[in-house]
């Protein structure tokens, strides 16, 4: 993923969203995080497995999670109780997002990897307005469990 994203203004409630990365790829991580940064956004934390994503959970306000992890594939177990037990927003990242049609339902929706920047940007932003009720456009990329 190359990152040439514009870092645009958002709203002053929306620029204190902390994004907890959740991927066992280390490259993709850094991709991911470089967007969220750029964004204006904070990263929460990077996490490669379920018992990190849980401890680094409180910190976050959206996560994107990844089905297969160090672990195993946890993915969805992990956005499950991100979401019922810590109100976190979650979007998954995964390149086998028909793996997830019937446990992606407590998360936003998902992207098919390899997702690019300005992909993943507009998800985040329609993710950070679905939080504070705003509205965004859903990006044509990203396919909704759940309407915000």
């Amino acid at each position: 993923m190359l990152t040439n994203v514009t870092r645009r203004r958002l709203a002053e409630n929306a620029m204190k969203q902390r994004v907890l990365i959740v991927e066992d790829e280390f490259l993709i991580a850094l991709d991911i995080a470089e967007t969220i940064e750029n964004m204006g956004l904070k990263v929460a934390g990077f996490a490669n497995a379920r018992k990190n994503a849980l401890e680094l959970a409180s910190r976050a306000d959206l996560a994107i999670v990844d089905v297969n992890l160090t672990d195993g594939r946890t993915g969805p177990e992990i956005a499950r109780e991100l979401t019922e037990r810590y109100g976190v927003t979650v979007i998954f990242m995964t390149g086998t997002p028909e793996d997830i049609a019937d446990e992606g339902q407590s998360s936003l929706g998902v992207l098919t990897k390899p997702v690019m920047p300005h992909v993943l940007e507009q998800s985040v932003e329609y993710a950070v307005a679905s939080r504070l009720g705003a509205i965004a456009p859903v990006p044509r990329e990203m396919r909704l469990f759940r309407q915000a």
